[in-house]
């Protein structure tokens, strides 16, 4: 299973994914901001790396390698923010058999950027600025996101509840998910 944590800047993503794997010691947590990392290495940054197709292409790659070779869940806290991005990575990921939870965490514009505000740990760091200054102006874009979520999206609030609350949410719904497997399994099963 892979469990993709989706939702603006400041929602919790990180934090929830800690929590998850807190829970789920065995699971392998996956930033795909690593593989935009890699590409800027041998590219000239420019922008948000998701707008480059070898982002994409790279993240479905990685994602299914480290699923199939090192782990039965990953946990991927990562915005996709674009539709198009977003349909591309999920779809990738679902052509290629893999089960994904898409969990969506909400929160009011105001949360958000309070969360950013007190984000800064490395004070006049280029990174860092530079990431918050994003965020900061992304965040009415982030919200608004929230309403245009697929279906079967697992939509949390992030802002109303603890990240303990959120993890107990995304087990349950993974519960539910291999339960519901299960049936579908047996049905197929007792068809044939």
């Amino acid at each position: 299973m892979i469990i993709w944590i989706n939702g603006g800047f400041g929602a919790g993503k990180t934090t929830l994914a800690e929590e998850l794997h807190r829970r789920l010691p065995d699971a392998v947590v996956y930033d795909p901001e690593d593989v935009g990392i890699m590409l800027w290495k041998w590219i000239q940054p420019n922008g948000d790396f998701q707008h480059l197709p070898s982002w994409r292409e790279l993240v479905v790659a990685t994602a299914l390698s480290l699923r199939r070779h090192h782990a039965d869940t990953l946990i991927v806290p990562m915005s996709l923010i674009r539709a198009p991005y977003r349909t591309e990575i999920l779809g990738g990921l679902a052509d290629a058999d893999e089960d994904v939870l898409h969990v969506f965490l909400e929160a009011d514009a105001g949360v958000l950027r309070k969360r950013l505000d007190a984000r800064v740990t490395h004070p006049g760091g280029d990174w860092e600025r530079t990431a918050r200054e994003a965020g900061m102006t992304g965040i009415d874009e982030m919200v608004a996101a929230a309403a245009r979520q697929p279906d079967g999206t697992l939509m949390l609030r992030s802002d109303r509840d603890s990240p303990a609350e959120l993890a107990d949410q995304v087990l349950s719904a993974l519960s539910q998910i291999h339960r519901d497997g299960k049936t579908q399994q047996a049905k197929s099963l007792d068809s044939g």
